[in-house]
C-alpha cells in the first residue's frame, strides 16, 4: 500500500475532462490560498476538495467566482467544485457569486470546513445551523442571508491550552500524525456528497457523524 503521506501529495492530480452543462450543485471547501497556508488546520476544506478532485477526476484549476473551480459529473449530477481564493473570512463572496450566477438554491450548496472542537479523524455533518465560530461559514451565512445549507466540519483538534491564540492554532501546520488520522475523513467525503445530493443527508449523518480516530499503534515486546 502506498505511503499515506504520498497520497496527500497526489490528491490534487486528477486530470479527466469535465462535463458540460450548468451545475446543479456547488461543492465548496474552505481555506486560505497560497503555499504559505498549505496543510494548515484551517485548510481542511481545501484538502477535502483536493481529494474529491482526484477521486472524481475533476481538476480544480479554472479561475472563476473568486475561486479555483472545476466542473464535472458526480453520480449523474453536474457539480461545481470550488476552492475560494478570497481568504477564509470572505468565503461568502465567492460562494454567493457562483450561486447567483447558476441560480443554485442554498440546499444544493455543500460546504467543507475545519472544526477545532473535534479531533483529527472525526467529522460532523449538519443540514443547516449556525457557524459555530467558523468564520468562513459565517461569511457564507451573512452574505447569503441563510444558514440552510449542508456542511461537513472536519476535525483538526483543539487548542493545547485556553491561552493559545486561536489564529495561531488554525494557521499552524498539521502534523504527519494528524494527517494520517484525517485521511479517512477525506475518503468519506465522496460518499457524503453522493448521499447528500441523493437527498439522504440523514443517512450520511447516521453513518459518518460517529467517526472516531483510529487507535494509535502500540508496540509490544
Amino acid at each position: 500500500m502506498a505511503d499515506i503521506m504520498e497520497l496527500f501529495k497526489k490528491i490534487a492530480s486528477g486530470d479527466q475532462a469535465s462535463a458540460g452543462g450548468a451545475p446543479e450543485y456547488i461543492i465548496c471547501g474552505l481555506g486560505n490560498p497560497g503555499d504559505k497556508y498549505a496543510r494548515t488546520r484551517h485548510n481542511a476544506g481545501f484538502l477535502a476538495m483536493d481529494y474529491l478532485s482526484q477521486k472524481c477526476g475533476i481538476p480544480i484549476k479554472r479561475v472563476r467566482f473568486k475561486s479555483l473551480t472545476g466542473e464535472g459529473m458526480v453520480d449523474g449530477k453536474r457539480v461545481l467544485f470550488m476552492k475560494p481564493q478570497t481568504f477564509m473570512n470572505a468565503s461568502g463572496e465567492a460562494v454567493k457569486e457562483a450561486a447567483d450566477f447558476y441560480k443554485i438554491p442554498m440546499e444544493k450548496i455543500i460546504v467543507f470546513s475545519d472544526d477545532v472542537n473535534f479531533a483529527p479523524g472525526c467529522l460532523r455533518i449538519r443540514k443547516s445551523g449556525s457557524d459555530g465560530g467558523q468564520k468562513g461559514l459565517r461569511s457564507i451565512i451573512t452574505l447569503m442571508n441563510s444558514d440552510q445549507f449542508p456542511r461537513i466540519r472536519i476535525g483538526v483538534g483543539e487548542k493545547p491550552s485556553r491561552e493559545y491564540d486561536m489564529a495561531d492554532w488554525v494557521l499552524g501546520k498539521l502534523s504527519d500524525e494528524d494527517c494520517k488520522a484525517m485521511y479517512p475523513c477525506l475518503e468519506a467525503s465522496y460518499d457524503i456528497i453522493r448521499l447528500i445530493m441523493d437527498g439522504k443527508t440523514e443517512d450520511a449523518m447516521g453513518r459518518f457523524n460517529g467517526m472516531k480516530p483510529a487507535p494509535k499503534d502500540t508496540k509490544t515486546e
